[in-house]
């Protein structure tokens, strides 16, 4: 049975800086730059999840598009949408992960994959803050 993709956008307004609790000023800014500095510093990110599996005959879909919109809206956008992704999301406190777009685009993609199950597999999660710097996370 042929396998297929899905994939749908969402985009969201999120502030972050990068820091290392343990780590002096100096430190900070010599590893992460202006991006360690307060205030924090906001993006419009776009998020485009995609999904895989199988096609359901019956339907033509590889998965209920209705489903993946609650997901990504619980998942994503409430989580993340007009918030500061260091305080505001407990993964990202300070010490432990750093919100870079990479580790964003590697904690969506987990929280999507445990929330759909069985249902479809997540194979990429694509996450730009800017037309010009994005991280793409891909299944193995």
């Amino acid at each position: 049975m042929p396998r297929l993709a899905l994939t749908r956008r969402v985009t969201f307004a999120a502030a972050h800086r990068y820091r290392r609790p343990e780590w002096s000023e100096e430190r900070n800014f010599a590893v992460f730059g202006k991006c360690s500095r307060e205030p924090w510093h906001g993006h419009t990110y776009t998020c485009d999840v995609t999904v895989s599996g199988a096609l359901d005959p019956v339907t033509g879909f590889v998965v209920d598009l209705a489903l993946l919109d609650e997901i990504l809206e619980r998942e994503v956008m409430a989580r993340f949408d007009h918030r500061t992704i260091n305080t505001d999301i407990p993964e990202f406190a300070d010490g432990l992960l750093i919100p870079s777009c990479e580790n964003v685009s590697a904690f969506i993609a987990e929280r999507v994959q445990t929330a759909l199950g069985e249902r479809a597999r997540v194979t990429r999660v694509w996450l730009s803050e800017s037309p010009t710097l994005w991280a793409e996370w891909t299944a193995d």
